[in-house]
């Protein structure tokens, strides 16, 4: 019998950095939650008869973020997952692959007596920024997106004409409350980009077109969505929406002689619909 090690990947998971910028007026702050994996030929002796010889030790990752972090300043963390991978292939030739994958949490300034402190700060949201990056010998590809961005809104939404059979209960709805939270990961063409100003015009989008779009489905939002975004970016090629039905039904009130004109709702976390799609531009 031939055994072949047909894939190999490994890495540093979850190494979580804060990073402060001191200014004499106020200080900036970023944390950043940073996976790296890699991947080589080279490394399969590893796996098949304990050769160690080139395995870059997972500490020496961790150590690489949080130095190359200190010794330089990247605006967005598309440009910091740039500097990690490029980093990697060039000082590590026995790797083929290297993914740097990114999660941004958001802080706000506390605000006192009306103003933002100057450093004080709360995570008020949820939502995160994302970016991969993915260099190999052949090139580099970034990606970014954005992670569990809630959004509701109570008219704009239906499901009706959906095929019935003898298990179906679910009765057609004109007129529904429509909770998701957004996840949208998209590749750019190129590394040449202003992140910065590309995330907050696409993440603008995504939720004014998820307000203003007449939902006949998820499905039927999630390509309006991906429309809106590759028909406004032209540094954008391909987009994938993940959009969890976050159920909010109404409350049968009957029992207690009280009628519910679709004012009164039950939210529920589990089980949920589940609805994902990926739009790709073809440009000329």
């Amino acid at each position: 019998m031939s055994i072949e090690l047909v894939e190999n990947r490994y890495g540093k998971s979850s190494v979580r950095l804060l990073e402060v910028r001191r200014r004499p007026d106020r200080h900036d702050v970023r944390e950043v939650t940073v996976d790296v994996a890699c991947a080589g030929d080279e490394l399969a002796a590893a796996y098949a008869t304990g050769d160690n010889r080139h395995v870059l030790p997972t500490d020496t990752m961790k150590n690489t973020v949080y130095a190359l972090a200190r010794e330089h300043s990247c605006k967005e963390i598309e440009d910091f997952g740039l500097l990690l991978g490029r980093h990697f292939m060039a000082h590590h030739p026995q790797l083929q692959q290297v993914e740097v994958a990114l999660s941004a949490r958001h802080w706000s300034r506390v605000e006192v007596a009306g103003r933002p402190h100057p450093h004080a700060f709360v995570g008020s949201r949820a939502d995160r920024r994302t970016a991969l990056v993915r260099a190999d010998r052949q090139g580099i590809a970034v990606s970014a997106g954005i992670a569990d961005l809630f959004v509701l809104k109570t008219a704009g939404s239906s499901f009706a004409g959906f095929p019935r059979d003898r298990f179906t209960t679910l009765p057609e709805a004109r007129d529904r409350v429509l909770a998701t939270r957004i996840c949208a990961e998209w590749r750019y063409r190129g590394a040449d980009v202003d992140f910065g100003f590309a995330f907050a015009g696409i993440q603008q989008r995504l939720v004014e077109t998820f307000a203003m779009h007449d939902s006949r489905s998820l499905q039927h939002t999630i390509y309006a969505m991906g429309e809106a975004v590759l028909e406004g970016f032209s540094e954008v090629e391909q987009i994938h929406l993940t959009l969890p039905n976050k159920h909010y039904l109404l409350a049968d009130l009957s029992p207690f002689g009280l009628d519910n004109d679709n004012q009164v709702f039950i939210a529920t976390d589990e089980p949920y619909g589940l609805i994902e799609g990926t739009l790709r531009a073809s440009r000329p």
